[in-house]
């Protein structure tokens, strides 16, 4: 999962020429969720983005305190475009969650923050629509955040790599790969009649 955090003095969505949402000072968060995304990914954004220390403390100390410290409001946005992967110039989305999964799971994790906040202090969007989203970045900080789990993790990708060739060359075996295989079996088998094997072998491959 991806998420752009970005801390607001005033935030909004609007669909069509209404406004849905609003805060003030806090935290706008556009969520771009993955097909490989699981309640790991959830968990971790969550606690990160509650926690996450982007404002100053009651002394004027600057990154000392959470959005939950200061009791400010947040708002979420879903965003797949997040998701986006290009080619050449074309944008290709088809590493973002299905928007029929995407919804509950999106909606469970803004439960999950209301749980572990104050509910009344989590705003949203509306999923799937087309939203106007005003954003007053406040400094501006904005900060990038990936899930470990995600399909950008180098491990998992590294991994997903090694599989898709080890796929690649099981079917890239032919018929004649087989037979040298076969062959070097039965003259591993019987050593004293490799030289005839291995001329069934060459008479066939000649035919």
């Amino acid at each position: 999962m991806k998420a752009i955090v970005q801390r607001v003095t005033a935030a909004s969505v609007i669909v069509g020429e209404e406004q849905i949402s609003s805060i003030g000072r806090g935290l706008c968060v556009l969520f771009g969720i993955s097909v490989v995304d699981t309640q790991k990914d959830v968990d971790y954004m969550v606690r990160k983005i509650l926690n996450l220390h982007l404002f100053e403390d009651e002394n004027g100390r600057a990154w000392s305190s959470s959005v939950m410290d200061r009791e400010l409001e947040v708002l979420c946005v879903s965003q797949f475009t997040l998701q986006c992967i290009l080619k050449g110039n074309k944008p290709d989305f088809h590493s973002a969650m299905p928007a029929e999964l995407a919804q509950p799971f999106y909606n469970n994790m803004l439960e999950q923050l209301r749980e572990a906040y104050k509910p009344e202090l989590i705003k949203d969007g509306q999923f799937g629509a087309k939203m106007q989203v005003h954003i007053q970045n406040d400094g501006p900080v904005t900060i990038h955040l990936e899930s470990p789990a995600g399909p950008t993790d180098p491990k998992l990708l590294s991994k997903q790599e090694k599989q898709q060739q080890r796929k690649e060359k099981t079917r890239s075996k032919g018929p004649s790969e087989s037979s040298r295989e076969k062959a070097a079996l039965r003259s591993k088998a019987a050593p004293s009649a490799s030289s005839g094997a291995e001329g069934d072998v060459s008479s066939e491959r000649e035919s």
